[in-house]
């Protein structure tokens, strides 16, 4: 049971700039929505006296008040302008910072899977309200009896990608423990790096905007859509990944094939085989790469915003990708991946600008036949924030929605992998049976 104790409007404590900012063609493609995650920190001591929670809750609150000065846009609302499209009003309104506490322990959360069981862990987010009266950002911080806490995030998923939500998120961290801002990496807010030639014009078939394969004999989602689906949460050891590798990388004479497309091309055949489709079966993988150090220039590191772009991968028959070895299913994964360079990217900016209603952009579903892949085991520190009470034993998503959906995640520091993948009910244990015999 978890209990609200107390909800706080932080703003930024100091003034800021009162501007509207557009935001760039990347940002503009992604739905209104707030990506959920978790930080889960063990007691390093002794179960903490009322007065030492208090003190943690006003140095957390008096931190974020001053790091949301350098990060005003967070501090914003999202406003809707013609064509759809977004800009962000920085008008200080603040952020929504929640204090709970629960009657269990954290051993009462397992494996902190992202499923209903953590759901009062992370701040919920009224979709009924206009999106104008949205805080971009809503934090909880859940204390337990034996000492321990858990960080629950929600970051507005327009402004703000996994690069730029890990630097905030970092920053907030050693402001708390006691790091002056003089010591930190401050963001870059400027849209005018990434704003691209408005001369540019598409030049290529961006297939990534146009609908994917429907399952044989069907007309649209819908039948697939109404199927109930539950989560699996899978770990791959570090001998596992380099496994993984070496049998995707087996008679490739190229370049090495990565542990993202290893354990992606093994993710795909998984699903196709659990799926057990028609061997005629369309399928293809959707994914969400960062594009910094696509473009060119590149974006520096720092910059705050959100840069990533959707890409997919050819279109395959299912009878090729559970037949043929894992390393043509993992060429099919860097075909993906490699599109995305600076002239298909410019090229995708400009299709986005030329849109008169960008609305429809935003509303590619995944589902059977298809997969989403998001990757979260990149150079991100994500396992650095210490607040001051160390740092977290697991950070991982809140949720993971829809049918198709998988997320790669790091395990820990001993270069352990977490698989955390939403299927239909009826294809679940089919997957993690193929998941764990083909390594």
């Amino acid at each position: 049971m978890i209990s609200i104790l107390s909800s706080y409007r932080v703003t930024p404590s100091e003034a800021t700039p009162n501007c509207s900012l557009l935001l760039c063609e990347t940002e503009q493609i992604n739905a209104p929505n707030h990506a959920f995650t978790i930080y889960v920190y063990k007691p390093n001591h002794k179960p903490s006296a009322p007065h030492e929670i208090s003190n943690l809750v006003h140095t957390m609150r008096d931190s974020l008040a001053k790091i949301l000065v350098h990060y005003y846009p967070l501090a914003g609302r999202l406003h809707m302008i013609e064509g759809r499209r977004f800009e962000v009003e920085c008008n200080a309104k603040g952020v929504q910072l929640l204090e709970a506490e629960s009657t269990k322990s954290l051993d009462d959360y397992g494996d902190f899977e992202p499923n209903d069981t953590i759901k009062d862990l992370i701040p919920k987010v009224d979709y009924n309200k206009p999106i104008e009266q949205l805080p971009l950002m809503l934090l909880q911080l859940t204390r337990f009896s034996c000492g321990g806490f858990i960080v629950g995030t929600a970051i507005s998923n327009v402004l703000v990608d996994g690069i730029s939500g890990t630097h905030f998120i970092n920053s907030w961290a050693k402001l708390a423990r006691g790091d002056t801002l003089e010591e930190l990496d401050m963001p870059l807010v400027s849209k005018m790096v990434l704003s691209s030639d408005t001369k540019t014009k598409s030049c290529f078939d961006h297939k990534e905007f146009k609908p994917l394969p429907l399952v044989l004999g069907q007309s649209n989602t819908t039948e697939e859509s109404n199927k109930e689906t539950s989560l699996a949460m899978l770990k791959l050891t570090k001998e596992m990944v380099e496994n993984l590798k070496k049998k995707a990388n087996e008679g490739n004479e190229g370049r090495a094939y990565s542990r993202f497309e290893s354990i992606s091309a093994h993710i795909w055949q998984c699903v196709v085989k659990a799926r057990d489709g028609d061997y005629n079966q369309p399928t293809v993988v959707r994914i969400v790469a960062g594009v910094r150090s696509r473009l060119n220039p590149p974006l520096p590191l720092n910059y705050f915003g959100n840069a990533t772009y959707p890409t997919l991968t050819p279109t395959c028959l299912s009878g090729d990708i559970v037949s043929k070895p894992l390393s043509h299913v993992a060429h099919k994964i860097r075909e993906a991946i490699e599109v995305l360079n600076d002239e298909y990217l410019r090229s995708g900016f400009g299709l986005i600008r030329m849109q008169n209603d960008v609305g429809w952009l935003r509303g590619i579903f995944i589902r059977n036949p298809n997969l989403s892949i998001w990757s979260w085991i990149s150079n991100m520190p994500t396992y650095g924030p210490d607040f001051g009470w160390g740092r977290p034993v697991y950070m991982g998503p809140g949720t993971v929605r829809g049918d198709g959906r998988a997320n790669i995640m790091p395990g820990a520091e001993d270069g352990s992998v977490l698989i955390a993948i939403r299927l239909q009910c009826a294809h679940v244990e089919a997957f993690k049976e193929f998941f764990h015999k083909g390594i």
